[in-house]
């Protein structure tokens, strides 16, 4: 019986030692295609908006359906790698993206395009956790750091690079050039996975396409609890708590039926594994004590991470009165910073309690925010560059940090299940973070007797967003709890 010349053990053998660091590179690609799409297409929704005269509430979900199903998605990651394998799963979602690309950008009706975000949606989300669990699986835990930095360092360049990018391309060719933005990525990833990705499911097992169904049940329940989180959220912010609370309990219920769901699958699945489905989440990871406390520090910090990225923005326009461009060149002198201290942090964590890293970064991220609430235009706008460049280094200590942590210690069969959990709890508490942040904006406004636009007291409007960041601290603080009980690594015996 030959062997697959394209499975792990294969290619191994073929490019030696370095196989490792080029199969991170062909899904750092990969995934850098899908974090490009899920944020830069923000800067084309004016020009959207103008072109199909649409409200802002309509095209936005241009954004939100990508987020819905990529925070969805996340969870069939396990499952797709289990039976189709590394590659037949990278390459179908590539696909997906160059074809949502390709497909959106030659739209001429506003609802394909937005089925054509959601493709793009549904392929970023199953991308995602993937570099994760070929760190875990491809590399020694005392390399794991450094692949981790140099993966993390060229994933944030696409979102920090990329809105600057596409804001001239939006300016020179329309909208449609946003679309267009990840077919080089995406065509890029194709070539190089058909080289360095493997056929085999993780571990290096072959991919069994007999392998149970998937469980359609818990993904329609994990699916309508993130609808009804993100609409109550939504309906919370613009008609009051009358109408967002029912929505908001409704999430609720369908995530406690989904856990009730995932426990009979989980116990049915021990008891009879040779023809019982498997669950979506497996519920095991959470019984590891750091994954616990890493999910719930993932989780906050999500939703202050994705709060901040829409609250600066509006910040620096509304609050502080400053051009679009000039937004653009105070962000991206920090998303270098970012990318720098990614890589610096991914090497320490390799030799350092990766607890103490994810301390620090929340440290500085919770002092960024609460120096924001310093800010005013009348004493200049040094501390705005100072304090934004001191919360992405933050982000620099937690992003190569957290997963690593969260999951030290974790065997290896929930490697990939504990990857796509946490990515989906951050993503979930990202998606809730923007809504929440304007939530508790729109209050303080209200508080204090002025709009986010048109005439009013501007030191009213500037306090407003003063407590809004001081809401983000506080939030941010109180992942440092968990992050604390996560466990240390265990010692190796000589």
């Amino acid at each position: 019986m030959s062997q697959d010349p394209h499975s792990l053990q294969a290619l191994k053998v073929r490019y030696g030692e370095r196989h490792r660091w080029l199969l991170l590179l062909s899904v750092m690609l990969g995934t850098m295609a899908s974090v490009m799409s899920s944020t830069i297409m923000n800067v084309a929704i004016p020009d959207m908006s103008q072109h199909f005269t649409l409200g802002q509430t309509r095209v936005q979900w241009v954004s939100s359906g990508f987020m819905v199903a990529m925070t969805v998605s996340m969870l069939t990651t396990p499952w797709l790698l289990s039976r189709f394998g590394y590659r037949r799963t990278y390459e179908i979602c590539m696909l997906m993206l160059l074809g949502g690309g390709i497909a959106g950008g030659l739209a001429d009706d506003y609802s394909w395009v937005l089925v054509a975000r959601i493709v793009e949606g549904l392929a970023a989300g199953v991308v995602q956790p993937i570099p994760v669990i070929i760190i875990m699986n491809a590399f020694a835990p005392e390399e794991r750091g450094r692949a981790s930095g140099l993966f993390g360092t060229g994933v944030v360049l696409a979102p920090a690079i990329g809105p600057s990018v596409g804001g001239l391309l939006v300016d020179a060719f329309g909208w449609r050039s946003i679309f267009f933005m990840v077919v080089p990525l995406a065509l890029a990833a194709l070539w190089l996975a058909r080289r360095y990705v493997p056929t085999t499911a993780p571990g290096g097992v072959q991919a069994n396409a007999a392998s149970g169904r998937l469980d359609w049940w818990g993904l329609l329940m994990a699916l309508l609890g993130t609808v009804l989180l993100l609409n109550g959220m939504v309906t919370w912010r613009e008609s009051g708590t009358a109408q967002g609370l029912p929505l908001l309990l409704g999430a609720a219920l369908m995530a406690a039926c989904f856990v009730a769901w995932q426990m009979r699958l989980q116990r049915r699945f021990q008891h009879h594994a040779t023809g019982a489905q498997a669950p979506l989440m497996d519920l095991r990871v959470f019984t590891h004590r750091s994954f616990l406390m890493g999910s719930l520090v993932a989780v906050t910090y999500g939703t202050a991470l994705f709060g901040s990225t829409y609250l600066l923005p509006v910040f620096m326009q509304s609050g502080l009165g400053l051009s679009a461009s000039y937004v653009g060149s105070a962000l991206l002198p920090a998303g270098f910073m970012l990318a720098i201290t990614i890589t610096l942090v991914g090497r320490w964590a390799d030799r350092t309690d990766k607890r103490y890293l994810v301390l620090v970064g929340l440290v500085l991220l919770t002092c960024s925010f609460a120096l924001m609430s310093t800010v005013d235009p009348d004493r200049g706008l040094l501390a705005l560059w100072l304090w934004t460049i001191v919360g992405r280094i933050g982000l620099g200590f937690i992003l190569p940090s957290l997963n690593l942590g969260a999951m030290q210690g974790m065997p290896a069969h929930l490697i990939p299940q504990g990857a796509s959990v946490v990515n989906f709890l951050r993503m979930l508490g990202g998606a809730a973070g923007v809504s929440l942040c304007a939530i508790v904006l729109e209050w303080r406004l209200g508080a204090m007797g002025v709009a986010l636009l048109g005439a009013g007291d501007a030191h009213a409007r500037l306090q407003a967003f003063h407590h809004t960041f001081w809401f983000l601290a506080v939030l941010t603080a109180l992942a440092i709890i968990p992050a604390w009980l996560m466990s240390a690594p265990a010692h190796k015996k000589d």
